[in-house]
């Protein structure tokens, strides 16, 4: 495993090093989505490139993004002065619409054009090469070290622009240069890393770090930890489940917005709230259960799993033991699909050596066997239908009465209590 990911780990950290300081401006200027929109334009350089005659991984392939990439960059720093008029993110969201839709129609007349789109948008990070993570290191270095030395116009442009203006500063010159550096590296990590990473690593560590700190040395330091952190974390997941290893890495910069939000929102929560919310939720899932029983219940779903006697005390004896057999039967089947996907699973990341043929047949087993076990789901489905029947009124009536009744009496003590403050008050007045 380690020699497998340790070339897409550095590759990881890498792309953080750039993105995350490029992330810092690009959230204090408000163009949030100027990242995604430069990157499909450098996606769209390529689709001309592909149309073209060349590879996407050919030097004249990149040449063609870079080209059209700069083009866009300069498009924004043009559009800057003019925001009062038109806001700078409207002409960003146009040009990613705009550039979206060209390469989705001139892909269409490319042969395998299906397979380009999707390389362009979650790259192919897990085949990157050591010479590619040394070039890019090597680039990156380089503009770093520039904006390093041009460190006091760039933020001042960035996040002081009202300052950057009253010294007269040539905020369109800087505009040109910011822009254009980040369309050299959008271009250069697209090709590696595809258009939904890209955005990731420049969005997502930028944003967190500024939840924690203010300073702008102490952000792009958190924000470099997030992004090698949640690199490895992604890697690991697409290693241990098997997964694509792009989605893979950009699901979990998804995840950890997502705790961190529920960790900030958790910190604004009082408990007459959280009773509230739980009694709202009793009565919409006692209200939805009653009036639609075949109806999904995620909720229910998982509370047989974690209590099957919810499940099975509404069944009949001759129901839970066709339901037993079944359960049986698919334990048996995942057992025996477990052992096989392993296997694959070594095939394809060349633990194991399989000929040809032989890997094919088991990739067709494998197929074959998941319509089989499909059977024995439609008949625990027919089986959870009939018991979501009796759980309406056995289930849903009673959360639909335990959340309406706790509610009335939250809202009540609510009531009383605001009325003991005004009369207080009254009293004070008097």
């Amino acid at each position: 495993m380690f020699e497998l990911l340790l070339w897409p780990l550095m590759a990881g950290l890498v792309l953080t090093s750039i993105h995350a300081y490029f992330g810092l401006h690009v959230l204090a200027r408000g163009v949030v989505f100027v990242d995604l929109s430069l990157a499909q334009v450098a996606a769209l350089g390529l689709t001309t490139a592909i149309l073209a005659g060349h590879s996407v991984q050919s030097e004249a392939g990149y040449w063609y993004a870079l080209a059209f990439a700069v083009g866009g960059a300069v498009l924004f720093a043009l559009a800057r002065p003019y925001e009062r008029v038109l806001q700078q993110e409207a002409v960003i969201g146009i040009v990613y619409a705009v550039s979206a839709s060209l390469g989705v129609l001139a892909l269409d007349r490319a042969p395998q054009g299906a397979e380009y789109i999707k390389q362009l948008l979650i790259g192919s990070i897990l085949t990157v090469t050591p010479q590619e993570v040394g070039h890019l290191a090597l680039l990156y270095g380089a503009i770093g070290l520039v904006h390093f030395f041009i460190r006091r116009p760039l933020v001042e442009v960035s996040f002081k622009l009202q300052l950057a203006a009253e010294q007269n500063r040539k905020t369109f010159l800087w505009d040109v240069v910011f822009y254009g550096s980040f369309a050299l590296v959008v271009t250069s990590s697209v090709r590696i890393a595809g258009v939904l990473l890209v955005f990731s690593y420049l969005i997502v560590p930028a944003a967190l770090a500024g939840l924690f700190t203010t300073g702008l040395g102490s952000r792009l330091a958190l924000a470099w930890v997030i992004g090698g952190t949640l690199t490895a974390v992604g890697l690991y997941a697409s290693w241990t489940w098997d997964l694509p290893t792009g989605p893979a890495i950009v699901t979990a910069f998804g995840a950890a917005m997502g705790l961190v939000a529920l960790g900030f929102a958790a910190r604004r929560l009082t408990w007459r709230k959280v009773g509230l919310s739980v009694c709202a939720l009793s009565t919409l899932s006692g209200v939805l259960l009653v009036l639609f029983p075949k109806m999904d219940q995620p909720w229910l779903d998982a509370l047989e799993n974690l209590v099957p006697p919810a499940h099975t005390a509404f069944l009949e004896p001759s129901e839970r033991y066709t339901r037993d057999a079944v359960l049986e039967s698919i334990e048996q089947s995942r057992a025996e699909l477990t052992r096989l996907r392993l296997l694959e699973q070594d095939v394809r990341w060349g633990r194991v050596e399989m000929e040809p043929e032989r890997a094919e047949r088991l990739r067709q087993y494998l197929a074959g066997r998941g319509e089989i076990s499909a059977g024995d789901q439609l008949v625990l489905q027919h089986l959870r239908a009939k018991a979501r029947e009796r759980q309406r009124f056995g289930i849903g009536l009673p959360l639909l009465l335990l959340g309406g009744g706790g509610i009335f009496i939250l809202r009540r003590r609510a009531v009383s209590r605001v009325s003991v403050i005004r009369r207080r008050q009254l009293l004070n007045r008097l």
